[in-house]
């Protein structure tokens, strides 16, 4: 894969298709079908969870590739099939055929996600070790493991750790503590509460492209001093070469556009040679008399 030799940091969302978001973060104007060139004007990364679901056809991958330009990352997940349905054993040419799909994005992925469930255990470990010692090199891959084993018993964790370093493979970590110390007042907070994972977040950087998915409250302001320590760990990580990918959630997704781009702005103040991200596009006409 491809990347140019300046300090990079990617930021993005969950998701590049909001309704919520015409005349906020995106134009008002924006057409159906035109979000994620939209979307891509705004930030430079997106997790790609619909992958997770249902595989795109041709004629999708062809458009997305169209839609973006050479700096916006995909980080795609590996179908729910490989990772949750059948735990990374006997998969067959899924994997094969799905890289083989998404071809004309790869020189726009940042890792693929290897997203596991909770009942992928440390015992599973030497599954992990295989599978990933099977995977393309041509490609970069993150893990992210939510069993509770693999946080609290250093053992275990360091063990995770040795495998991704040992392949390459980038670790996705998932910071949730906002969240669970925000309100549960509307439908999407309470639906945040019970089902996000609720794990440590660990600052390790097990290959160049560490991935950081910060889950965070409603209300803008209120995440700020939940993600200042990410500022430094994502600034020392851009000064050290690496290429930082991070994503912003909150409940209901709303102001997720607008965290992502005030989150690279305190990272772009806090090191050097990070540009700053292209000034946002106007998003609704102004009435001649407000």
């Amino acid at each position: 894969m491809y990347y140019m030799a300046e300090k990079q940091l990617h930021v993005g969302c969950a998701m590049w298709t909001h309704r919520a978001w015409l005349g906020r973060s995106i134009p008002s104007s924006t057409r159906a079908g035109g979000e994620l060139g939209a979307y891509a004007r705004i930030v430079n990364a997106v997790e790609g969870n619909t992958t997770f679901y249902a595989s795109p056809s041709p004629s999708t991958v062809q458009r997305w590739a169209e839609a973006v330009d050479s700096d916006f990352r995909f980080m795609f997940k590996l179908p729910q099939a490989v990772t949750h349905h059948r735990k990374l054993r006997d998969i067959g040419t899924v994997v094969t055929d799905f890289l083989r799909l998404l071809e004309p994005l790869h020189d726009n992925m940042s890792p693929t996600a290897i997203q596991l469930p909770a009942a992928f255990t440390p015992d599973d470990l030497p599954v992990l070790d295989d599978f990933l010692a099977e995977l393309t090199s041509s490609l970069s891959w993150a893990v992210e493991v939510r069993h509770p084993g693999f946080f609290n018993d250093a053992e275990r964790e360091r063990a995770l750790n040795d495998v991704l370093y040992r392949h390459g493979a980038n670790r996705i970590i998932l910071d949730s503590r906002a969240v669970f110390a925000g309100p549960r007042e509307t439908a999407a907070e309470h639906d945040a509460f019970e089902n996000k994972p609720r794990v440590p977040a660990r600052a390790v950087a097990t290959s160049a492209e560490p991935v950081v998915r910060f889950i965070g409250q409603t209300a803008a302001d209120a995440n700020p001093p939940f993600w200042q320590p990410w500022v430094g760990a994502v600034a020392r990580w851009v000064e050290a070469g690496k290429l930082p990918i991070v994503f912003i959630h909150t409940p209901d997704n709303v102001v997720a556009p607008e965290l992502a781009r005030r989150f690279h702005e305190e990272v772009v103040a806090a090191t050097t040679g990070v540009q700053p991200l292209p000034e946002a596009p106007v998003v609704a006409e102004q009435s001649l008399f407000d």
